[in-house]
């Protein structure tokens, strides 16, 4: 096993990740599934992600989704799939990849040496994830790769993007934080979206919130303004090292040149992004 820079790996992560997820913040993903009936943010959104495990029930979407409240999710599945099948969404989802990046980052871009390389680097680590407990990922790991090289390197994102977050659910159950409690005290680190874009999005209340952060109050994560304690930062501190030991194989088997190569990459077409405007001015902090 090759030795990695302490952290070189989340550090990558947060970079590849970054080309993924700009996907739910496009107006051509909305568009594109608009035109197909689905006219809903929410639905669009549980459509989009979850399609990859085909004509499913909300329980799956609700387990595998983690975060969202059950009721807002059967609101929309299995429902979705009487408007439209998943593999249109599926191809609806990568078109509008395909039509945001060419608007977001131009046609030079998607063809330059470098995105070519960052497919390569990309593919190559996620050819050691692992589908064993992690749902998500292993229903893209059966997708097929595009051809496209900024296609294929969306795709091999959504694989990372995939794997690190199964796994890190896994680190939630394990240190006993319930969907509410993990986006509360993920919002008081300030490394999570604003708390009202969670509320909005989530399907929870101002009840559920308040609730969630009285239980974190009572096993001291939490202090009386809403910010984490000591042992909270230090809750949330073991939560990301341990989803890094479970998200360790895929940048062990690039190696340190290859995640550090990959970084770079990925850190130039993330920043290009944002400066594009790919993601919503106020989607991060505390509020």
């Amino acid at each position: 096993m090759t030795s990695l820079p302490e952290r070189a790996g989340r550090r990558c992560y947060s970079y590849v990740n970054t080309f993924h997820s700009m996907v739910y913040f496009s107006p051509d993903l909305a568009g594109a599934l608009t035109a197909l009936g689905i006219d809903d943010d929410r639905a669009a959104y549980f459509a989009g992600r979850g399609a990859a495990f085909g004509r499913v029930g909300a329980g799956v979407v609700s387990a595998s989704f983690f975060s969202f409240n059950h009721e807002l999710v059967a609101r929309h599945v299995p429902r979705v799939w009487d408007t439209v099948s998943p593999e249109d969404v599926l191809a609806a989802r990568l078109d509008a990849a395909d039509a945001t990046l060419r608007r977001l980052l131009g046609d030079e871009a998607l063809a330059s040496a470098e995105m070519a390389e960052a497919a390569e680097l990309a593919l190559r680590a996620a050819e050691a994830c692992s589908r064993a407990a992690r749902p998500l990922y292993a229903a893209h790991a059966d997708l097929p790769v595009p051809g496209a090289p900024h296609l294929a390197y969306w795709h091999a994102a959504t694989l990372l993007r995939e794997h690190r977050g199964d796994g890190h659910l896994m680190a939630l159950v394990r240190a006993g934080l319930d969907p509410v409690e993990a986006l509360v005290s993920h919002t008081a680190s300030a490394q999570g979206m604003n708390p009202e874009w969670v509320l909005s999005t989530r399907g929870w209340t101002d009840a559920d919130w308040a609730a969630a952060q009285d239980r974190l109050r009572g096993r001291g994560l939490l202090d009386s303004d809403g910010e984490l304690t000591p042992e909270g930062v230090t809750l949330r501190a073991d939560l990301e090292d341990e989803t890094d030991r479970l998200d360790a194989a895929p940048y062990e088997h690039l190696g340190a040149a290859g995640v550090a190569r990959l970084t770079e990459l990925a850190g130039g077409f993330a920043k290009a992004l944002a400066t594009a405007g790919a993601f919503p001015a106020d989607l991060l902090g505390k509020g």
